[in-house]
């Protein structure tokens, strides 16, 4: 799953995240406005923060580094992130820092 733009590795959660868990609905997509408004509706299901209260976007911030970058492996970025609408590079792109985690060289 991703939030704001990052893919998480949420395998070890599959209590919460498997088929029919309480959170499947957020797996496979960025689910940036879901998790900003802990909402499981399906027009949530988008990166577009549009219109969320300041409220909203604190939560958002504090799940997405005291829950997700805590305990999930990040896997990958989703291209928005990484790529302009022309497909160009992000000069402003940075990886989300995770140290705790220790990813080996699968190559």
């Amino acid at each position: 799953m991703a939030v704001k733009g990052v893919v998480f590795d949420v395998s070890t959660g599959n209590e919460f995240y498997a088929k029919g868990a309480p959170y499947n609905a957020l797996v496979g997509k960025d689910a940036t406005r879901a998790v900003a408004k802990m909402s499981l509706d399906p027009a949530d299901l988008t990166h577009d923060t549009t219109g969320l209260t300041e409220s909203q976007l604190e939560s958002l911030e504090d799940i997405f580094n005291n829950v997700y970058k805590a305990k999930y492996p990040i896997v990958g970025y989703m291209s928005y992130r990484i790529l302009k609408e022309d497909g160009s590079p992000r000069e402003d792109f940075k990886p989300e820092d995770q140290p705790h985690f220790s990813i080996k060289d699968e190559f």
